[in-house]
Formats: structure tokens, C-alpha cells, sequence
């Protein structure tokens, strides 16, 4: 299930281009930077799949399995790629190095016998030895002519080819075939330790080798695969995609015979479970509970259902009820009779709803991908970085993660990394580079750029109290009648009319004079001698700012300070202007955990005098509008994990870059912050091909993308996932990449079963 959030095509885009964020942090010390001895961190959840042994899974049947929407395209390296792109595809084509369940790159043996650098000097050389039995399924060997026209289409060299990304592959030199097609010999211009990211997918050279082959050949079919299924339809109408199994695998053969990927939203997946329409879907954790109480459902025999309708029945109003339908009183008995039977019947199709989703059990993990505050540095107060940082130290993380994660039984430890998640190689901790939380560092932080509760508060125009003021004002009328005076003297003939005229402006003056004097009993300072008389660098109190309770016309002793506005009462600010930040949220039902953090951390900065004008956003425009375009301060979103940093971590974490118009690239950093040691740092790592020294590199960005503080990582997402109970092999996979040839029944489907019925 896609969730808000999460960039559209994420997967795919983060190995891009790099670009952008703003200002140079300089860090003398940080935490996290050292290469100290390496011992690997445990997965904070393993998968939850119902693993079973391939001889214990039937053969046959179908299986459909929930997506949002049929893709826009099958071509995972277009823009417009996403979630659904990846899982169809992960079925039909080569993946060389799939991830395992420690988010760790994993040689595919169904596609390579080896891959590995063979030369490091004077250039890197990859010799990638292939499967004599992979083959495409029109027969053709898969071999270097497909790796080619890959590298060709991606390398970035030809603007024909619209791709999204062309990282790694701008770095390929040559491409030569080996002692045959069997052997791929890939030569580089400069060292590229993420090598195994490449060619995953790989695209048969029909797809890759022309630009119109590439930009639209594979949007919506894919004639030649290889992967245990192959692809039979596409159809948006119906929203389906269907795969069979590939009669040209030479892998372990598919325990299913066909694989269906239906379009169902995601608020409609409960629905679509009780129809049994869909075997396996992402779920929310509404749906999640509502199959956990389906498990406790039980009804007739006599007793009132454990919840839904009919449960707050008591034996009471039951035996009334049965007298009303059975009484004396025509009417009254055929309108008891009539909600009776409407009441049996909402009971059985409830009944029937819950011994549906009773057969699904609810498959949970971890989703390899963090949500992270993000504070846009781009302009106004959090382009100060000690802004930045105060908020992050204000953050009770541990209870933010407590709130989405705790509830669902899953632990709670909040992320210590933007690059890596626990259990994965490159995972170290190095929130100590930003420090714990502590609102009294925070306080002192902001003070230090000028934050203070008394920068809050707008203070009036030098001005002079009382008698002092009048006569200034009577001097200038004074001025302005002697104008007119002189005016008239010149103008004799005109005289009598303007006399005619200033005595009627004269008496509207001082009706002018009288209403200010009026408005002025409302606006007031205590200890002023009296009402509208203000004295200079003191500060203005409306009437709206009045606390309730005193008596009319009841002033304190002269010289009592001033009670600040009940608006800015506690709160920072600078110059007169209130510290304020404007919170993007997005306003779907899908999003409500994000409301639900976003709230507490509105309670958390207002603890220590930071405003928040939270702002609602459709779920369609809340990326598009607001987070890509920088029209926000702070807001909630999600970045996958992945087992290439280097490469994938960059573009969302460097340096903003000014493009020709003037305005900044940034790419995938939302967030506008970063410098140019994290860029160096990523460059280093991302051309390091000793494994140990790349991630120490990784760890020591890592440490100062914390500092910078402008992504706060706050938890690891939630993976839910309703599963038919007799599926095996499927599920919650964390890390790790399905392997579809094992998916299947541990029990033959009867008919009629939930899998086989048609809605």
C-alpha cells in the first residue's frame, strides 16, 4: 500500500543526480565519526511470511494481491515509476543482487554464476559470469548485448531516452563481451563501489536499445521476461494485471499458476478482503484491528455477538422486544417485527464479514523506510541552523515512535541513522552529533539566535504621553488653519465659501477627535495616568489581550509592568514577530498516524514558545505543492531504506545548487540544507570499493546530515499486511524481496473459497 508521505517513484528516483540544501556547518568535534570495530546490529523486526518448505505449498491456483493502481509504466526507470512498478516487475524480470532480510545486496544465482572486481588499477573491471540456463522467454540467451543497451540507455549520454536516474551508469566506461555472451566485462572511468545496484532490472535489449523502444515500448507490456512469471494482460479498466507462470523459467517452478495484481484503494481493502476479491493486501491499522476483533468474534446459539451489531443486546430488552412482536397491539407489534428482522439481518451479514476476515491473519514488520520531521532551510527563521537544532532537541522521539509503533506490538526504538536502518551493514547510531533531547539547550540555542519571549512582543512609536501630545496635536492644527488662512487671504473672491468649508471640516474633526478618544479606552497600558495615554517604548495591549475578570475601569498602581498579550504570552520571538512555523499535513484518511505525531510535536515546540500554524492538505497535493516545491516550514514524510547509501543517500542529502534562472535545484532534498563536507563525504564513499571504509565515510555524513538538522528521523515505519492464513511465503518481507516462485497454498483452495469467488 503506497502511503502518504512517501515520494512517488521513490525506489528508483534515489538513484539520481544528486543536488541541494543550504548553508556550511562547520562541526569541530561529532559523535559518529570514528572507525571503531565493527559488529552488525540485529534487525529490529525479522520478516513475518509464513515460511514454508516448497514441498509443503500445492501446486496451482490464483492469487491476487492488492496494489493502489495498475502502474503508469512497467519501466522502472522512468519518472513516473512506483511501488506497484517494482513488485509486478520483481516477478517478470532479473534482479542480479536482491536484498536479504538484512537489507544486505544478495547474489541471484537463478541469473549469475559470479560477479566480481577483477582489476581495481589502472580502472575498476566487473566480470559478471551469467547462467547458461537464463534465457529470455522468446528463447534468446540473456547476455552482454542486453547489458549494453541498458548502459546506453541510461548512462545519461543520450537526452533521448527519458530516464529518471542514471546513477553509476554515467560511470561506466565500456561494456565487452567476455570468452562469449555469457561473460559481461564491465570497465569503468572511475570507481564505483556500488556496482551491484547496476542492472537491476534488467530490461531485454528490445526495451532499452531505441529511445522509442525505452520511453514507451514498456509503459504498459513487457513482450519479452524473465522471471518465473510472464506477463498474459494489462488492463486500467478493470484495474488487473495478470502474470502466469513463464514456461522458459529454469528456476524452481512457480507453485501458482497465475499471479493477479488488482487495483484496490486502500481505503477499500477491508471491503475487499470480506469479498474475498483480494488474498493479500497492505493494510492500515483500521483494518488491522478490525480483523484482530473478527478473530474474537462469536455469535448465535443463543448468546449476543462480542461486538457489531446486536452486541449491546441484554436479555432485557431482548424479552421486551419479543412482547412488543408478540403483543396485542397490532401496530406496535408489527413495528417491533419489522426492526427484529432488520436487526437479524444486519447481525448475519455482519456474522458472515467476520467469519471472512476471521480467514486472514495480519502479517507484521517493519517497513524498511523511516518518517522524519523535516525543517525547510531554505529561508525565513530555520535557515539558522541553531533553529533547526532547538527543535530537534525539543523532540521526544522515543515517544513520537511510541505512539505509532507501541500500539501495534512492534518495538519502538527511534532510528539513529538517515542512511541505514538497524541490521543493515552500514547502520551505526549518530544522533549524538546533534544530541539528546534537552529543551533547556534548546531555550539557550534559540536565545542565541536572538529568539526571547520578550522579542515577541511589538512595541509602540516613540511618542509623547499626555498633555505633551495634545499640544503637538493642537500645534499642528494650529499650522494647518494658518495654511488656510493664508489661502483664503490670497483668495478673496473664494472666501466666503471656504470659510463655509473649514468650519465644517473643523466640526468634523472633532467628531474624529471624539471617536479616537473613544476607540482609545480599549487600547491602554497599566499604570498609564489614564486611558489613551501611552508613553514612548511601552508596550501595546489591545482590548482583545484584556483578561476577563476585573472590574471596569480598574488600573493598577503607576508603574506596574505591563502583562504581555495573552497571544504571545510565553512565546519567542524576535523583533516583535512571534516565532511561528507554518506545519504541512496532509488531510487523507490514509494519514492519520502522521496527524496524529504531527500533533504531539506541535505540543512539544509549544512547551517552549514555538508557534505552529498547522495547515491541511489533500494527500494529492501535499508532495507535489508543498513538500517539492519548499511551500512549507516544517512537515512528515518517509524515505525507503536501501542498500546502496552512497549512491541513493546523496541526492537527498546534498548541497543546494543554483540553477541558471536563479532559483535552486533540489531535487529530492526537500529539506534545502546540507554542505559541501556531507557532498565530499558521499563522493569519497560512493568511490570506495573497500566495503569497511565506505561505511565509515557513510557514517561520518551521517553525523553531520544529524548536526545540520534539517531531517530529524523519528521512527521506522510500520509494514502491515492481511494474508490469507493458508498462504505461506508471504507477507510482511521487511528487507528482503519476495521470491514469487515460493508464494503459494499450503492447501488446495476449495470452491467457493474466499480466493475463488468473483465480485
Amino acid at each position: 500500500m503506497a502511503h502518504v508521505g512517501v515520494p512517488r517513484g521513490t525506489a528508483r528516483k534515489r538513484r539520481s543526480v544528486a543536488l541541494l540544501a543550504t548553508g556550511v556547518l562547520t562541526i569541530p568535534v561529532l559523535a559518529g565519526c570514528s572507525s571503531d570495530s565493527e559488529s552488525p546490529s540485529r534487525v529490529a523486526v525479522p520478516q513475518d511470511i509464513a515460511p514454508a518448505a516448497r514441498e509443503r505449498v500445492t501446486e496451482g491456483s490464483t492469487l491476487t494481491w492488492a496494489i493502489d493502481a495498475v502502474p503508469a509504466t512497467l519501466n522502472a526507470f522512468q519518472a513516473d515509476a512506483d511501488g506497484a512498478t517494482t513488485r509486478i516487475t520483481g516477478a517478470l524480470l532479473p534482479s542480479l543482487f536482491p536484498m536479504d532480510e538484512r537489507g544486505e545486496p544478495r547474489l541471484n544465482p537463478d541469473y549469475l554464476e559470479s560477479a566480481k572486481v577483477i582489476e581495481q588499477e589502472p580502472k575498476q573491471v566487473v566480470l559478471y559470469k551469467l547462467n547458461q540456463q537464463a534465457v529470455w522467454s522468446d528463447g534468446r540467451e540473456i547476455g552482454a548485448p542486453d547489458f549494453v543497451a541498458q548502459w546506453r540507455a541510461l548512462s545519461g549520454k543520450d537526452s533521448a531516452f527519458w530516464t529518471a536516474r542514471n546513477a553509476g551508469y554515467e560511470r561506466i566506461e565500456k561494456i565487452e563481451r567476455g570468452k562469449d555472451d555469457l561473460q559481461v566485462r564491465v570497465t569503468f572511468s572511475k570507481p564505483y563501489g556500488d556496482w551491484r545496484s547496476l542492472f537491476s532490472p534488467l530490461y531485454p535489449k528490445e526495451v532499452t536499445a531505441t529511445p522509442a523502444a525505452f520511453n514507451d515500448g514498456a509503459r504498459t507490456t513487457i513482450k519479452n521476461t524473465a522471471g518465473p512469471f510472464r506477463l498474459r494482460s494489462v488492463s486500467k479498466a478493470k484495474g488487473t494485471v495478470v502474470l502466469d507462470r513463464n514456461p522458459r523459467w529454469w528456476g524452481n517452478e512457480a507453485k501458482l499458476e497465475s499471479l493477479v495484481f488488482r487495483a484496490v484503494d486502500p481505503e477499500d481493502r477491508s471491503k475487499a478482503l470480506t469479498q474475498g476479491t483480494v488474498q493479500v493486501a497492505d493494510i492500515d491499522t483500521a483494518t488491522a484491528d478490525s480483523i484482530a476483533r473478527a478473530a474474537r468474534y462469536r455469535g448465535g446459539n443463543g448468546q449476543p455477538p462480542a461486538h457489531g451489531p446486536g452486541a449491546d443486546v441484554t436479555p432485557a430488552s431482548a424479552l421486551r422486544s419479543w412482547a412488543l412482536a408478540h403483543g396485542s397491539d397490532e401496530e406496535a407489534a408489527e413495528t417491533a417485527q419489522a426492526a427484529r428482522e432488520k436487526s437479524r439481518q444486519a447481525v448475519a451479514v455482519y456474522a458472515a464479514e467476520q467469519k471472512s476476515l476471521r480467514s486472514f491473519a495480519v502479517r507484521k514488520s517493519l517497513e524498511p523506510a523511516y518518517t522524519q520531521l523535516a525543517l525547510n532551510g531554505e529561508s525565513g527563521p530555520l535557515a539558522d541552523d541553531r533553529v533547526r537544532r532547538a527543535i530537534a532537541r525539543t523532540l521526544d522521539r522515543q515517544e513520537l515512535a511510541d505512539t505509532v509503533l507501541k500500539p501495534l506490538g512492534l518495538p519502538a526504538k527511534p532510528p539513529g541513522s538517515h542512511l541505514a536502518l538497524a541490521g543493515q551493514p552500514a547502520y551505526k547510531d549518530g544522533s549524538g552529533a546533534l544530541g539528546d533531547r534537552d529543551t533547556k539547550e534548546a531555550q539557550a540555542l534559540l536565545a542565541d539566535a536572538g529568539f526571547t519571549t520578550a522579542g515577541a512582543v511589538r512595541r509602540t512609536e516613540d511618542t509623547k504621553a499626555g498633555s505633551e501630545a495634545e499640544k503637538k496635536k493642537a500645534a499642528e492644527d494650529a499650522a494647518a488653519g494658518e495654511k488656510d488662512e493664508k489661502a483664503e487671504g490670497e483668495d478673496k473672491a473664494g472666501k466666503k465659501a471656504d470659510e463655509e468649508k473649514k468650519a465644517e471640516e473643523k466640526k468634523a474633526g472633532e467628531k474624529k477627535e471624539d471617536d479616537k478618544a473613544s476607540r482609545e479606552e480599549g487600547t491602554y497600558i497599566v499604570g498609564d495616568d489614564k486611558p489613551g495615554s501611552r508613553r514612548a517604548g511601552d508596550v501595546e495591549v489591545t482590548a482583545q489581550d484584556r483578561q476577563p475578570g476585573g472590574p471596569a475601569g480598574a488600573y493598577a498602581p503607576a508603574g506596574t509592568a505591563a502583562p504581555a498579550p495573552a497571544s504571545v504570552k510565553g512565546r519567542l520571538g524576535k523583533d516583535g514577530k512571534p516565532l511561528t512555523l507554518r506545519f504541512v499535513l496532509p488531510s487523507g484518511p490514509g494519514s492519520q498516524s502522521l496527524r496524529t505525531v504531527g500533533e504531539k510535536i506541535v505540543e512539544m515546540l509549544d512547551s517552549i514558545g514555538i508557534g505552529t500554524t498547522v495547515t491541511k492538505v489533500s494527500d494529492e497535493s501535499y508532495f507535489k505543492d508543498h513538500i517539492a516545491s519548499g511551500d512549507y516550514d516544517m512537515a512528515l514524510y518517509s524515505w525507503p531504506a536501501t542498500a546502496y547509501p552512497a549512491t541513493d543517500g546523496r541526492p537527498i542529502f546534498a548541497k543546494p545548487e543554483p540553477a541558471t534562472d536563479g532559483s535552486l535545484l533540489v531535487e529530492q532534498n526537500y529539506t534545502r540544507v546540507g554542505s559541501d563536507h556531507i557532498d565530499q563525504l558521499f563522493d569519497r564513499a560512493v568511490s570506495e570499493l573497500d566495503a569497511k571504509k565506505s561505511r565509515d565515510l557513510l557514517r561520518q555524513a551521517d553525523a553531520r546530515i544529524w548536526a545540520a538538522a534539517g531531517s530529524i528521523p523519528l521512527y521506522q515505519r510500520p509494514q502491515l499486511v492481511a494474508v490469507d492464513k493458508k498462504l505461506a511465503n508471504i507477507g510482511a518481507f521487511g528487507f528482503s524481496s519476495p521470491r514469487y516462485e515460493d508464494i503459494g497454498f499450503t492447501a488446495r483452495e476449495a470452491a467457493g473459497s474466499p480466493a475463488n469467488r468473483k465480485k
